[in-house]
């Protein structure tokens, strides 16, 4: 799962560097939800959050 993340994250970043100005308000909230979507991912696998529902 984390690698399919972490290339998704590096296609996105170098699309980033080549975009022209109004693709890179989309490809930075794109960048920012996989970022943070890796980060919910790895914060489950340590135990530090719990993936199931609080109900």
């Amino acid at each position: 799962m984390t690698y399919d993340l972490d290339l998704n994250i590096d296609e996105l970043k170098a699309e980033l560097r080549n975009a022209d100005p109004d693709e890179r308000r989309q490809i930075k909230a794109e960048l920012e939800l996989a970022l943070a979507e890796r980060e919910v991912f790895i914060a489950e696998q340590e135990g530090r959050v719990s993936a199931a529902p609080p109900f």
